[in-house]
């Protein structure tokens, strides 16, 4: 663990397993945080705050941001080849979102903003004095920030709230999930060893512990909860955080729809729609939901099983592959109980609904699924209402523009979407209109640092990245004052 600008392990010793998904043979070991030492954590970050430079030293910012920058491209490959060991991603991912993209700009953007940011903006005459009077609207951190992130893109989750922190100004206790801890106590080590970041700037805890995480969503020295994660726990911390009045950013769970009007070329459909098993569709946008015209139904249908049909599900650090393990055998659990559920609901498989088979021996052990396409059941059926996180689709047919909208909309979540149209504006009508805080219009990528991400409704509250992302992390004071009279000639 990082702790106080040391590298330590638990103060009593105690360790967990960090479990291959792809074999469920155990990678090695890591430090098992406990109560005392989540104390340590946290009080260390709260004196780092309270008693350094580090929220008023704009320069030493940005410098140990870059500095960690250089640090992780060095050791990049390691990276990658530890993500796909204890996330069972598929390597092509970290080609993209897993590592490659939030590499490229998830500490450059906000070390950038660190410049660029309007810290303060003057504002003239108000009150009781007219022109003698001023006010100054002054940005500055939040102050403590408990990171707590999730194990299905780590780093990315990582990079994308420790960046816009630090250059904030503020000081972290990170909690990485307890499935993937390395890709956590490797970059505290490098902040430790790589960078001028100063002692209890930023502490990484991890613990398979929900009591000791616990810590961070009841202490009252922490000033902000950043969470990455499911709605249920998402809820449960901004009920626990009340009390302390702690400020909370919650980007949750989503049941997205890809939405296909009658106009679109179905061959065009499919990428978006295989999109669902990358990484085994363990993504909070993954568009889970096909609302598809009635008329290209049937065609898109018979489409969409072929391609899941032939997806290839294996070993995650084979370039071939695109669906590797679920993250652990309790998630597996839960996805093959959403598939029994959908049968009792007189769901029909089109392909898929189970364990994968004839997998390599070696492989036997692992957390696989079947990609699976399923119809037949209505929009309120639980496999087209709730997360899965599973490599699975559920199509729904509708007749107008109209429809599409009220069905895609008819949903508890409101995270992400697409829609494909052979017209552009005809997309980006009914993208408008759709009630969730990220869409595609026929393939467009809305991912960046620099480009806000958060959801609607029971996908949470604030946004991650861009400058919405960035002000997530910091508290606005105005000051008013008085001008001194002019001097008389």
């Amino acid at each position: 663990m990082l702790i106080d600008g040391e590298l330590v392990p638990a103060a009593s010793g105690a360790q967990f397993d960090n479990i291959s998904p792809a074999t469920g043979r155990v990678l090695g070991a890591t430090a098992a945080g406990q109560g005392v030492d989540m104390q340590r954590a946290i009080g260390a970050a709260r004196r780092a705050f309270d008693a350094t430079d580090w929220s008023t030293n704009r320069a030493l910012r940005r410098r140990c941001l870059h500095q960690l920058q250089s640090a992780l491209e060095a050791e990049q490959e390691d990276l990658r080849t530890e993500l796909i060991a204890e996330a069972g991603c598929p390597v092509m991912t970290t080609e993209l979102a897993q590592l490659d993209w939030p590499l490229a700009d998830a500490l450059r953007y906000p070390a950038r903003l660190v410049d660029e940011f309007e810290w303060e903006r003057q504002l003239d005459g108000g009150g009781l004095f007219g022109d003698r009077n001023a006010r100054l609207v002054v940005k500055e951190p939040a102050g403590v920030v408990a990171a707590i992130t999730p194990s299905n893109f780590p780093l990315e989750v990582i990079l994308n709230k420790l960046g816009p922190a630090l250059a904030a100004g503020n000081t972290v206790v990170l909690k990485p999930d307890p499935h993937t801890p390395w890709n956590a106590t490797r970059l505290g080590r490098l902040i430790a060893e790589r960078t001028d970041i100063p002692a209890g700037v930023v502490n990484v805890v991890p613990t398979p512990s929900n009591e000791v995480a616990a810590h961070l969503g009841t202490d009252p020295r922490i000033d902000m909860i950043s969470f990455t994660g499911s709605t249920a726990v998402g809820k449960l911390l901004a009920r626990r955080s009340v009390d302390t009045m702690t400020r909370t950013f919650l980007e949750l769970g989503g049941k997205s729809a890809l939405i296909v009007l009658d106009d679109a070329d179905p061959a065009k459909v499919i990428p978006a729609a295989v999109g669902v098993c990358v990484h085994a569709g363990q993504a909070c946008a993954a568009t889970s939901r096909m609302l598809v015209h009635a008329a290209l139904f049937d065609e898109v249908l018979a489409a969409v099983t072929a391609a899941f049909a032939g997806v290839t599900v294996g070993d995650p650090a084979l370039p071939q592959t695109l669906v590797g393990p679920l993250i652990s055998a309790e998630q597996q659990r839960r996805v093959l109980d959403a598939y029994a559920q959908a049968g009792d609901d007189g769901a029909e498989f089109t392909t898929g609904g189970g364990r994968c088979t004839g997998l390599p021996a070696e492989l036997a052990g692992g957390y696989y699924v079947e990609p699976t396409v399923i119809t037949g059941v209505d929009n309120a059926a639980a496999i087209a209402r709730e997360e899965v996180f599973g490599p699975v689709v559920v199509l729904l047919p509708f007749d107008d523009d109209d429809e599409a909208v009220r069905l895609a909309n008819d949903s508890a979540y409101g995270l992400a979407g697409a829609v494909v149209s052979a017209s552009s504006e005809r997309a980006m009508a009914v993208a408008r209109r759709v009630r969730t805080g990220a869409i595609g219009v026929n393939g467009g990528m809305y991912y960046g640092a620099d480009a806000p991400f958060g959801g609607y409704k029971n996908s949470g509250w604030g946004r991650q990245c861009g400058i919405e992302g960035f002000e997530q992390y910091l508290e606005t004071k105005t000051i008013g004052y008085r001008r001194p009279r002019a001097a008389r000639g």
